[in-house]
């Protein structure tokens, strides 16, 4: 019997990636208290919107527009959280993003923090991130609170599939109903006069909220919501499954490829990975602040703008492929997409290279998923129900340690390292038994939307556009930032030295990524030497995620720790 979770005490964006769940517009608010009793008051008015994570039992009982609310350290300190309670929250929640941002790699590290605040090294960021924590936690610019709305597409029945009418097939407009909530979170906040939504998103600080939405594109003369990013790569793929996630039925398809490989095959991983209270995979309760019943079925987030600089990586690709494509001798197209791949550790359209390593495996591939359909609309449902599928997620790299199908170097292997990490791994990858026991602590569920509404052609450095990135996890400093500082910002659990991720990694030393090649297949090694950063982070912060039950306790001001 699945592990049962209290889903109507959880939040539900812990639970859910409201994206795959056909919410493909987003508003990320953020908010300063000024007052800890009407903060108190605002949080009780709040909490009676907030989307939970109990399941719905039909498509229709979904909500046309959920909202989801989180807390900074300065933002639970402002409430008038007890003192006892908030010494025991982890040390990386009570420092913040920003404070960590050396471990990051979010500043120079070769500078010392007073170096790099004399050089503005958040200069880059958004103002509303500029202007956070420079203070202590009564400044009026300081973000306590993160509130979120994600709501669905507006239904089009004229469109059809087939000549006949599907009514899954929508414009690019958001409901009326993410307007009307916009509105009455306004209206709120003039009314309670202790809380105010701060200013200052986007580069020129002109919004009071972050928007993100799907990246859309046209199939026929229908526009629908992909699951690519700016980069024009399939995304959110991989999120783990755990224990009480799902109804049981689904669980045991669900969890291959995406839960833990141990002796007996896919499990889900134990759920204390993501919410507290419960056990993890060390068979412990995560540690909380008392009292227990503030933390249990809340979870922490790191908030974190990711800019795309989508002209140096096109500069990238072309600049690399063309040395490829003479090295390897295949057209220049071949290579740039191929180049892609490697570097991601998939195809465009989600295929993972260990299924597909080769240009004409994943041609093969395209036709036996029906993804190259000649009817635009057949190959989008095609696509969706392929990265739905475990066929998208079933797959090892403790069969190819030498990364001849998957570079050791690529995202995917770096951010999820499935079995490769297994003590008893051969470097010719002899060991068929290989789990992902190192592995199952290291999970993250990543959340969020692209954010930036420009055509692709006309997308450079200085557009705005990226991924508005939500990690969720029980521990910030194990999960988040332990894959962000070890995996993506250093290399060599994946023998690549100081080489860096290729997509999240800072490129401005550290510029290689070494693609093996198989000597038995034909094809030679390669080293990409152009590597620039294409991935810049805009700001952000940590935040604690509470429970319903704990949402109530703030809005009491009830909260004993003794």
């Amino acid at each position: 019997m699945s592990y049962r979770l209290d889903l109507d005490d959880i939040q539900g964006n812990v639970v859910r990636a409201y994206g795959k769940y056909s919410y493909p517009f987003a508003r990320y608010f953020f908010l300063n208290i000024s007052d800890p009793a009407k903060g108190r008051a605002f949080v009780g008015e709040v909490s009676k919107r907030v989307t939970t994570a109990a399941r719905w039992p039909t498509p229709e009982a979904r909500p046309r527009c959920t909202l989801n609310i989180g807390f900074t350290f300065f933002g639970l300190f402002r409430l008038e959280v007890p003192t006892r309670t908030l010494q025991a929250l982890p040390e990386e929640f009570i420092a913040g993003m920003k404070d960590r941002a050396f471990l990051l790699g979010d500043r120079d590290q070769t500078m010392t923090e007073d170096q790099a605040d004399r050089q503005n090294w958040d200069g880059h960021w958004d103002p509303i991130w500029q202007r956070n924590r420079r203070g202590d936690g009564y400044d009026d610019d300081n973000v306590h609170i993160w509130i979120s709305l994600n709501a669905l597409r507006d239904i089009t029945p004229e469109h059809t599939l087939d000549g006949k009418p599907d009514p899954k097939l929508t414009r690019m407009d958001p409901v009326p109903e993410l307007e009307e909530t916009t509105q009455w979170l306004r209206d709120l906040c003039a009314a309670n006069g202790g809380v105010r939504i701060l200013p200052g998103n986007g580069q020129d600080g002109s919004a009071d909220f972050h928007a993100a939405q799907a990246v859309f594109d046209r199939f026929g003369d229908v526009w629908l919501p992909t699951p690519k990013e700016h980069f024009g790569f399939t995304d959110g793929i991989g999120d783990p499954i755990f224990a009480g996630q799902l109804p049981e039925k689904d669980e045991k398809e669900a969890v291959i490829g995406r839960g833990k490989r141990m002796g007996k095959g896919w499990e889900p991983l134990n759920p204390g990975e993501f919410i507290l209270g419960h056990p993890d995979e060390s068979q412990e309760l995560p540690p909380t602040a008392k009292p227990p019943e503030f933390m249990r079925n809340g979870s922490f987030m790191a908030y974190r703008k990711l800019h795309e600089n989508i002209g140096s990586f096109r500069e990238v690709i072309a600049t690399e492929a063309e040395r490829y494509a003479r090295v390897q001798g295949i057209l220049p197209d071949e290579a740039q997409v191929t180049l892609r791949a490697r570097m991601v550790g998939r195809w465009p359209d989600g295929i993972p290279l260990a299924h597909a390593p080769t240009f004409s495996d994943w041609q093969k591939a395209r036709t036996e998923n029906g993804l190259d359909d000649p009817n635009p609309l057949k190959a989008y449902e095609n696509q969706i129900a392929y990265i739905k599928s475990t066929r998208s997620s079933d797959f090892r790299y403790a069969d190819d340690m030498k990364g001849y199908s998957t570079p050791p170097g690529a995202h995917m292997r770096r951010v999820n390292t499935r079995d490769y990490l297994d003590p008893l791994n051969a470097p010719e990858g002899d060991n068929p038994q290989a789990t992902t026991a190192l592995n199952k602590r290291r999970r993250i569920m990543r959340r969020g939307l692209p954010y930036g509404a420009l055509p692709s052609d006309q997308q450079t450095d200085k557009t705005e556009q990226g991924v508005t990135m939500m990690i969720i996890c029980a521990s910030l400093f194990r999960q988040f930032e332990f894959i962000q500082q070890q995996w993506i910002q250093y290399g060599l659990d994946f023998h690549q030295g100081n080489d860096t991720c290729p997509i999240l990694g800072n490129h401005d030393k550290h510029r290689r990524m070494a693609l093996p090649a198989d000597p038995q297949g034909g094809g030679c090694p390669y080293t990409m030497s152009q590597l620039k950063t294409v991935v810049e982070c805009r700001g952000g912060d940590y935040f604690f995620i509470p429970s319903i039950t704990a949402l109530r306790m703030l809005t009491m001001g009830v909260i004993d720790p003794t």
